[in-house]
């Protein structure tokens, strides 16, 4: 068995969900379980370079994570050979150019979602990408939540019947700066900067959509600005140009053919009262589920209870004791190291693998849908997205 160097640049990974996600529970976990394990039995090691504008906090991260290479000149590690993937989570604005460029630079690419602010850059990273000949990906997380996965198999057993409906719960409240200290960067908030609920969520919406429950065939919805005056990381009040909120229809062409309805609100305004950050509640006519980031929970069909409607009588049923929990029947690991294992043999061995920057632009294009429907106040049809 021989161990495979793979040589990894890793940009944008000073923000939590790069630093977290990416380079210390993938990258990070990947190097302490000895490599990615190959088909023929060898190991795939990334070897990571860390690449920022702040050499100060790059230099802090790199050491306290074990990684002996970091730097701030883009170029230069562009310019070395030895190093074959290209990874970004910063800005959605630089993304497109900065995924140009290292494909110009022969690296395969793989990034944080969106790929693009908005379809036209989008689809031409896209159409560059497959033009090249070089492996690429978006992060798609979501699909390897250990809640999604087990929603999936009861989809994949039948257990659904007929599907029916989702309706898809999502939010928390973000604190505004003056009260609380923030726990969302700023630029979340401003519409110039790439920020807003829409174009941050409804890739990922698309890509669940499209894979648990049904292609997605139109959407209307409706954005808000709730909390009109923000505070940034330096406490100083900004106005809030982005959508925190968006409440959106979308329907669905199920995976029999059959019509699905999908009901989404996602808000940064909201207070939690439900059984996770994020909730997904299919209905079908043989069973329904509920699933949230790894719990899933469901009733069949003949295990559905008969409640009845007396507004005059306090209810005494306990509709949350009258679901069945899905156990844990493997160990769930984290999922964007999940994926990343998927594309580190994508790489290196020519497997298989979906979540290509196409699908990136299909989130992007349903963000474009949404945004036009909210503007124009109408239903936007959702057209097969061709490269």
């Amino acid at each position: 068995m021989a161990t495979r160097r793979l040589g990894l640049i890793m940009h944008g990974v000073t923000g939590r969900m790069g630093m977290n996600q990416h380079l210390i529970r993938s990258i990070c976990a990947i190097r302490a379980e000895g490599g990615v394990t190959l088909a023929n039995g060898d190991r795939a090691m990334p070897e990571p370079i860390l690449i920022g504008r702040n050499a100060e906090k790059i230099e802090a991260l790199a050491k306290a994570n074990g990684i002996a290479r970091w730097g701030t000149d883009l170029d230069a590690a562009l310019a070395n050979k030895d190093d074959t993937i290209f990874f970004d989570a910063g800005t959605t604005k630089m993304r497109p150019t900065l995924l140009a460029k290292a494909l110009g630079a022969g690296k395969h690419v793989y990034c944080e979602k969106p790929i693009a602010t908005n379809l036209n850059e989008a689809v031409k990273i896209a159409r560059l990408a497959q033009a090249s000949g070089l492996k690429h990906g978006a992060v798609q997380d979501k699909l390897f939540l250990p809640g999604l996965r087990k929603l999936d198999m009861l989809r994949r057993s039948g257990f659904f019947g007929r599907m029916l409906s989702l309706r898809l719960e999502f939010g928390y409240w973000v604190f505004e700066g003056d009260l609380q200290p923030i726990q969302r960067p700023s630029w979340n908030y401003r519409s110039e900067d790439g920020g807003g609920m829409i174009l941050d969520m409804m890739c990922h919406w698309r890509y669940v959509l499209d894979n648990l429950f049904g292609e997605v065939q139109s959407v209307s919805c409706l954005g808000a600005t709730h909390i009109p005056k923000r505070w940034d990381e330096d406490g100083k009040p900004y106005p809030a140009t982005a959508d925190d909120a968006a409440y959106a229809t979308v329907q669905l062409k199920g995976h029999q053919g059959e019509p699905v309805i999908a009901q989404i609100n996602m808000s940064w305004a909201t207070r939690v009262r439900r059984d996770d950050l994020v909730t997904f509640h299919v209905d079908g006519t043989d069973g329904s589920a509920v699933a949230g980031l790894s719990d899933c929970r469901a009733q069949s069909r003949v295990a559905t209870p008969r409640p009845v409607w007396n507004p005059d009588v306090k209810q005494t049923m306990n509709f949350l004791d009258q679901w069945q929990e899905i156990p844990d029947t493997t160990v769930y690991d984290n999922g964007f190291k999940i994926q990343w294992e998927h594309f580190i043999r994508h790489v290196v061995d020519a497997a298989p693998y979906k979540w290509t920057l196409e699908e990136g632009a299909k989130g992007v294009q349903l963000v474009e849908a949404a945004l036009a429907s909210w503007k124009e106040r109408r239903w936007i049809d959702v057209p097969a997205l061709a490269l």
